[in-house]
């Protein structure tokens, strides 16, 4: 008689897959980066009432990268879970809207200071950034030939870095406040040492192969955290020091102690012409 040896293999819950596993690290980068976005989201929006007016749209500004952020992140960590492949078309998406609005800041920034900047000035770094990211894409989907994506995107990086360091924004800030400079300057840094990240791993991953696509996504994750947040904690630091007009919760207090005021000299006054 034959023996049969039976045995059993427990499958995985299909519906506990949908949901983040302790050993998927590039699931639960995901899902931190996510909720920190949506953190410095409400952050941001919130500061904007507390610091001067004219900064104000800097950091409406800046709540948006990081809200814009946070949306598709949640939209990456269930693709992740899901098929378990980089999330390239969402990714793209996402740096589409927000390196724009980064690109913006440094308009808004300089104004804020109450430089004298240009509209070119934006437009030029937003045709930087389109040629980096399109022939970014058209590499990492095969449209155009690896290599080639990647020699005319850098040529896009390299333009967006030449306008902040040499051109009219890079001109334009070395006149301005101590605070403000040394804002513009962090901003630099990161679009320079911050954003050299993604490169590095266009080059690695995708035309040597040497990293997988966990530990590429976990880079990009918290390359995106210090990107993006990092980024826009600049701006607002710069605005926290601006010693100029009056916040708009500064001027609804002013406005409250004005009649209160006007009422105590007018009873001082009256009380005078009485005992006169």
């Amino acid at each position: 008689m034959d023996e049969f040896l039976i045995t059993t293999t427990t499958l995985p819950d299909p519906d506990e897959a949908k949901y983040l596993d302790t050993h998927d690290f590039v699931a639960i980068s995901f899902w931190i980066i996510s909720i920190a976005m949506m953190a410095s989201t409400i952050f941001f929006f919130l500061q904007s009432f507390t610091v001067k007016n004219h900064w104000r749209d800097s950091l409406h500004v800046g709540g948006l990268v990081t809200f814009v952020a946070a949306v598709h992140y949640m939209y990456m960590r269930e693709y992740w879970v899901e098929v378990h492949k980089s999330p390239i078309v969402y990714r793209y998406i996402d740096w589409s809207i927000t390196v724009p609005l980064q690109m913006i800041e440094f308009n808004l920034i300089l104004k804020a200071a109450g430089k004298p900047v240009t509209a070119m000035m934006f437009w030029r770094l937003l045709i930087g950034t389109v040629a980096m990211l399109a022939f970014g894409f058209l590499g990492e989907t095969h449209t155009i030939e690896v290599w080639m994506g990647f020699v005319l995107g850098m040529l896009g990086w390299f333009f967006i870095l030449y306008e902040i360091f040499f051109g009219e924004a890079g001109d334009v800030s070395t006149d301005c406040s101590k605070a403000v400079r040394w804002s513009f300057n962090a901003m630099r840094i990161i679009v320079t040492a911050g954003w050299s990240i993604y490169p590095l791993g266009y080059v690695f991953g995708l035309m040597l192969g040497q990293v997988n696509d966990e530990m590429l996504n976990i880079v990009y994750n918290i390359a995106d955290f210090v990107n993006k947040i990092a980024f826009v904690l600049a701006c607002w630091s710069a605005a926290k020091s601006d010693k100029g007009t009056s916040s708009s919760i500064e001027m609804e207090r002013d406005a409250e102690k004005g009649p209160a005021t006007d009422r105590l000299l007018s009873g001082r006054e009256s009380a005078g012409s009485d005992t006169d």
